[in-house]
């Protein structure tokens, strides 16, 4: 996991899960555009190990600029944006690979369980015939998804008729809204009806599948559903007036949520919770972290734009009043 950049403060490893050691990857993402770096910046974040691959038509790379993303207010040309946008994925721990992939099937080839019987999986496949496993694939092309035809499902696909010929195409509403499908482990970021016309839409449904996956996980884990959903943000220690008591309160919370029929052991259910309090602490920051992370944030972009982090309106305010 490429792993030197991901935030301080959030989680770096899943709990114990025996389905970690089947796979080169927790999760592949088929697709470097803002809809599958999205998804991979939540993956990664939350400890996933995440592989995103990138080579291949972009409707976004098609662009001329890019005025509409939010946070660029004089627009962002399209070169710098992938740049960025590929940085912050690498950052959040993810590897970014950049091949085309050509084909993803169930591991082994034919849809059974890998030799570590830790349940279903997929191989990856790119053009230059390098093949890596993986738990879970979000498709996050826009253009298609032939590379998924070996999974066999033939509701992923819709006839049409163009120029007096049958044609066929990926079918846009084949995965529900959270990007969930009919396939145990594949979800579909894009394309999908609606969402992949504006690149900051497409980022949007990126990260709502990317939190579909992590959901999914902690299913997986042993939480039950009611606490299987996770949120990704940063708080202000000085929030936390008493960090036991604030853990006590996480703690309680935790139990009222478990539901009556719950039928995990209480060992089990204490080791999910306590992992759950740890990744809630981990949400609070020190003021001088914050200042910390915000200069790196300046220097990261700086670095982009080729300008000096010092630089800009703050920096000639400053110098005008000397």
């Amino acid at each position: 996991m490429a792993d030197a950049e991901r935030s301080e403060g959030t989680a770096t490893a899943t709990a114990t899960d025996p389905e970690a050691a089947a796979f080169d990857y927790d999760v592949a993402i088929v697709g470097g555009g803002p809809t599958g770096c999205s998804a991979g910046v939540f993956t990664g974040r939350y400890g996933l190990d995440t592989v995103v691959f990138d080579r291949g038509r972009s409707s976004l790379q098609r662009c001329a600029y890019l005025e509409n993303y939010l946070g660029f207010p004089g627009g962002v040309d399209v070169e710098t944006f992938y740049e960025l946008i590929h940085d912050h994925v690498e950052a959040a721990g993810c590897d970014l690979v950049p091949e085309l992939v050509e084909a993803v099937e169930p591991a082994g080839g034919d849809g059974s369980e890998t030799a570590d019987a830790a349940g279903p999986g997929f191989e990856v496949t790119t053009q230059d015939g390098e093949t890596v496993t993986a738990r879970r694939v979000v498709a996050a092309a826009r253009y298609g998804g032939d590379f998924l035809e070996p999974l066999g499902d033939d509701e992923m696909f819709v006839t049409y008729e163009y120029d007096g010929e049958t044609r066929t195409k990926f079918d846009r509403d084949y995965a529900d809204v959270e990007g969930r499908t009919a396939i145990d482990g594949l979800y579909v970021a894009a394309p999908v009806s609606e969402v992949n016309v504006q690149a900051i839409m497409s980022a949007g449904q990126g990260a709502r599948v990317g939190r579909s996956v992590i959901t999914d996980h902690r299913l997986e884990q042993g939480y039950p559903e009611e606490l299987a959903a996770h949120w990704d943000w940063i708080r202000p220690e000085a929030e936390l007036a008493d960090e036991e008591t604030a853990r006590d309160d996480w703690r309680e919370r935790f139990d009222s949520r478990v539901p009556d029929d719950c039928d995990l052991a209480d060992e089990k259910l204490r080791e999910l919770r306590e992992a759950d309090v740890e990744r809630q602490r981990e949400m609070y920051v020190s003021e001088g972290t914050v200042e910390s992370r915000a200069e790196r944030g300046r220097e990261r972009l700086a670095d982009h734009l080729g300008v000096d982090a010092d630089s800009g309106p703050a920096a000639d305010s400053a110098s005008d009043s000397e």
